[in-house]
Parts: C-alpha cells; sequence; structure tokens
C-alpha cells in the first residue's frame, strides 16, 4: 500500500509518501525513514521510490518525505538551515512512532548525500533508532565550504553581489553557508552506538571516498563501510544502484527485522 501523508511542523506541512508491506490489519511493521539530499527531494535520484517498494515486499514499512523548501513540502529553500534539517527530521521521527502501522521500536535512518549527514546526527541525538544506513555521505561539505568556495566560485563574493549564492537554481543563503560551515558532522555523528551501513562509490567526484573513510575513525567499532568500484555520487548506472539497494535491503532486515 502506498498513500500520502502530512506532517505538520513549525506551522509548515512537510508532505510525504508511506509504504506499507501487506499483512493482516493492526500488524506493527520495522519501518525505515528517508532523507533526501541537498535540492533533492522524496524520490531522490538514487531511486528512494525503488527502494521503499523493495523494502515493502520484504516486510518493511517506510516514510519518505520532503524537507521543507523542497520538493512538495512547504517552505522556500532561501530559509533551510542544516539546523533546521536536523530538528525536521527528528520531528518526523517522533510523528513516525506514533503511525499506526510503524513498530516503534524497530526504526532505520536511511540518508542520501546531504541528508546522510542529516540521518547521522540525528541518530546519534535521538534514541532508540535501531540502524542507520548512509549512501554517499556529503561529508566533505562544511570543510568545502568553510574554504570559502563552493563548486569552484566564491560563496562570499556571490552572496555580496546577489544575496544568495546559486545552487544548482536554488538561493542559498548566507545562514546556510555558516551553518553548514560550523558543522562538526563526525564529533556530533559518532555517539550513536547502533550498527552503521555506509555505502559509497570510489568514483564519487561530489563527496569523496576519504571523507566517508572518516566515519570510521568516529565510531566504535560499529560502523562498516562498503566501497563500491565505479559507482559515482548518483549511483548512475543499473548495476551500482542495484548493488545499492541489496545492500541496504540485507542490512535492514538483519537489523529491524530481527
Amino acid at each position: 500500500m502506498i498513500r500520502h501523508h502530512d506532517f505538520p511542523h513549525n506551522g509548515l506541512t512537510l508532505r510525504s509518501t508511506l509504504h506499507i508491506p501487506e499483512g493482516p490489519a493492526q500488524t506493527r511493521w520495522p519501518t525505515a525513514v528517508f532523507v533526501h539530499g541537498f535540492t533533492s527531494n522524496r524520490l531522490e535520484l538514487p531511486d528512494f521510490v525503488a527502494m521503499s517498494r523493495l523494502l515493502e515486499a520484504n516486510g518493511i514499512a517506510s516514510v519518505r518525505f520532503d524537507l521543507s523548501g523542497h520538493g512538495e513540502s512547504d517552505g522556500d529553500f532561501f530559509d533551510v538551515t542544516i539546523s533546521g534539517e536536523i530538528a525536521e527530521t527528528r520531528a518526523i521521527l517522533e510523528a513516525t512512532r506514533a503511525l499506526d502501522f510503524v513498530a516503534p521500536e524497530r526504526i532505520g535512518l536511511v540518508g542520501m548525500s546531504m541528508g546522510g549527514v542529516v540521518a547521522g546526527i540525528v541518530a546519534a541525538e535521538t534514541p532508540d533508532i535501531r540502524a542507520l544506513c548512509l549512501w554517499s555521505p556529503a561529508a566533505v561539505a562544511p570543510f568545502e565550504i568553510g574554504r570559502g568556495y563552493l563548486k569552484g566560485r566564491s560563496l562570499a563574493a556571490e552572496i555580496e553581489e546577489k544575496g544568495y549564492f546559486d545552487a544548482d537554481g536554488h538561493r542559498m543563503s548566507s545562514a546556510l553557508v555558516d551553518d553548514i560551515a560550523g558543522l562538526d558532522v563526525y564529533g556530533r555523528s559518532g555517539a550513536y552506538t547502533g550498527p552503521v551501513h555506509i555505502l559509497h562509490g570510489d568514483k564519487d567526484d561530489i563527496a569523496p571516498l576519504e571523507y566517508a573513510r572518516r566515519y570510521l575513525d568516529h565510531y566504535d567499532g560499529n560502523a562498516e563501510l562498503q566501497i563500491v568500484e565505479g559507482a559515482d555520487h548518483g549511483w548512475g548506472s543499473v548495476p551500482h544502484r542495484s548493488t545499492l539497494h541489496r545492500s541496504t535491503l540485507r542490512f535492514l532486515r538483519k537489523h529491524l527485522q530481527s
């Protein structure tokens, strides 16, 4: 079953899609919550839809939601901050636990790119997240933006000229720039003690592999990194995307269904 659901948060509506496996009425299912990447939405390039359908067929429900200023959710991208996205994801998790088909003690998080950074922090700062899966986490972002550039362009110069930085057709505010630059990705993520599965391509030219490797230095032996040869940031081939989805399925089945 697929249905739409609206989550209220701070005067905004965050819109989502729910995938619920077939089964007896009143069944409480293990559930994965998906966090999309920067300027993306709940469809996501590596195909959150196909992943949700695969999970649904294997007895795991899912919640895919649009962060504010993205997709169909309320808000303007100019008002987006990473701190706000962390707060929104925590609110979605709290509301998800109360849904009538969700087993509240068996919830996992899946995050893509900057959504992986958000998911990693939220897992560490939210009780009872059973498992965490990171796709191409963009842990490079605070280091790149902290140097004052994004995609080779000066952030400060463009913001001074226009009042915003043009991020692929989205107005990126100075508040968002400052928020990302000051983000302690590894320090805030490392407190999570549950199982972590990181999937990263060795041809990722947006979030270099070395930044994914650094996660392993901050977790206490509970994280594993699967490096996929030839895969890019968006998992843009059928074999690579299939590897991503099948590996995620195995990980979530192991840790959410046990």
